[in-house]
């Protein structure tokens, strides 16, 4: 029998963009990242954000398989997101592929439907470096001349590409990473795109990457301190992209410790989250949240000789509204597949009743 209620049709579509998709359409922009990024933490100051807790799933603590799931919402630009993230560290050698992963959905707040469905590595590793290089902008001497990396995945190819924009001074690479080959893919794949850098391979020396380094980057899964205190200079301003990365000292020595939000910070398990549960950190000793800098509520470096720390986590706001500025990209390019949710509500569909198992 047929559904004798006239015909309501409820048609719902999003838009789906894989990475090649975002990449057509002009998003793998560095400049966006970092305007849409400070635009953000702004907002946020302003309490235009929302910004919940994020849920995290471990699945192993030993290597630190995890999927997280990062929601927020932009209230001005009327936008919930969600990134869905998976970190698989062993990936790279124990399966020769990335060990991280992301999706994000994107729906209006007039009516709560989705609009988009996105590919979020691309956006993801962006924002990283994104905010690596706001943080630069502030507290890196402003004619940083080389930098020195620890890790030479994804990532750090995004923040050396991010503090060249921020820092166009810099004309030196170091580079460490667990092999030589990883070294050279490094320096392969940014040496043509950064042409007036010169590229060091360190031969996996992570004391000759950073010693002397005026901006010094550790971007790795390790889960131990790599980073020595005796290798970062005055002056110097240190990257902290991962977990446990580095020895307390580095920390203790420095004259500023600035983070993406301080309070995230000591619920996690990077270096300055450590010491804080050990007692050897507390708020007092914590400079600026980032947003306090872009604001100009608090300063940045005031000497050439301060040694400046930041350590980053991650903040899932900044990672949607880029994924909101990338999907607007790509909708004024008309790239992008437009997927079918459902031509209508359910009871509204012909032959409905033959359909249902009770």
């Amino acid at each position: 029998m047929n559904n004798p209620l006239p015909s309501r049709p409820h048609k719902l579509s999003f838009t789906y963009l894989s990475q090649e998709d975002l990449l057509d359409a002009g998003c793998f922009d560095l400049r966006m990242a970092i305007e849409v990024a400070e635009k953000t933490m702004l907002a946020f100051e302003d309490h235009r954000i929302l910004f919940p807790e994020k849920i995290v799933q471990i699945f192993d603590p030993v290597s630190q398989d995890r999927i997280n799931c990062l929601p927020a919402t932009l209230l001005d630009e009327k936008i919930c997101g969600m990134k869905w993230v998976s970190v698989f560290p062993r990936n790279p050698q124990k399966y020769d592929m990335q060990n991280l992963s992301a999706l994000f959905v994107l729906s209006e707040i007039e009516k709560g439907f989705p609009i988009a469905v996105m590919e979020g590595t691309l956006a993801s590793n962006m924002r990283v470096a994104a905010m690596g290089a706001i943080a630069a902008k502030h507290l890196a001497k402003k004619d940083s001349h080389n930098i020195g990396f620890i890790g030479a995945g994804e990532q750090a190819k995004m923040h050396l590409l991010a503090m060249k924009v921020v820092r166009p001074s810099l004309k030196q690479c170091r580079v460490s990473a667990k092999t030589a080959i990883e070294e050279e893919i490094f320096i392969n794949e940014l040496s043509p795109i950064l042409s007036d850098i010169e590229f060091i391979a360190c031969h996996t020396s992570a004391k000759e990457a950073m010693n002397g380094a005026d901006i010094l980057v550790t971007a790795t899964s390790a889960q131990a301190p790599l980073l020595k205190a005796e290798w970062m200079k005055p002056g110097a301003f240190y990257s902290h992209i991962g977990g446990w990365e580095d020895e307390y000292e580095v920390a203790l020595q420095c004259d500023k410790i600035v983070c993406d939000d301080w309070d995230t910070v000591t619920h996690r398990t990077q270096t300055l989250s450590r010491m804080f549960k050990e007692g050897l950190l507390s708020h007092n000793d914590i400079h600026a949240d980032l947003h306090e800098l872009v604001s100009g509520h608090k300063p940045g470096r005031t000497s050439d000789t301060e040694r400046i720390y930041f350590n980053a986590v991650g903040l899932a706001y900044v990672d949607i509204a880029l994924a909101h500025a990338m999907y607007q990209r790509a909708k004024t390019a008309h790239i992008g597949q437009e997927l079918k949710l459902q031509e209508s509500m359910v009871f509204e569909h012909e032959h409905i009743l033959s359909k249902i198992r009770l």
